[in-house]
């Protein structure tokens, strides 16, 4: 004769906590600009740290997005001649 199914008293108990960490559920939606992108994959990290870990991830984030955005100002460099004649 088989045996009764146990009763599920080993797993914890799930409780909720306001503070944990907690992901937004905001949606990212690929811009196709490589650098952007990776910075907004980056913001993901975020989801899963408590709140005084999210400066590191913004601060990482802004510094990209200034850099994408310093490289489109940059002029282009005069590509080398190989011409040379003395």
């Amino acid at each position: 004769m088989p045996e009764p199914p146990q009763a599920v008293e080993d797993a914890p108990a799930e409780t909720y906590d306001p503070a944990a960490p907690a992901p937004l559920g905001v949606e990212r939606v690929p811009t196709g600009h490589p650098r952007v992108d990776a910075g907004l994959e980056r913001l993901g990290d975020a989801d899963h740290l408590p709140a005084d870990g999210h400066l590191e991830v913004y601060e990482d984030v802004h510094r990209g997005l200034r850099e994408a955005l310093a490289a489109l100002d940059a002029r282009p460099q005069p590509s080398p001649s190989y011409e040379h004649r003395s």
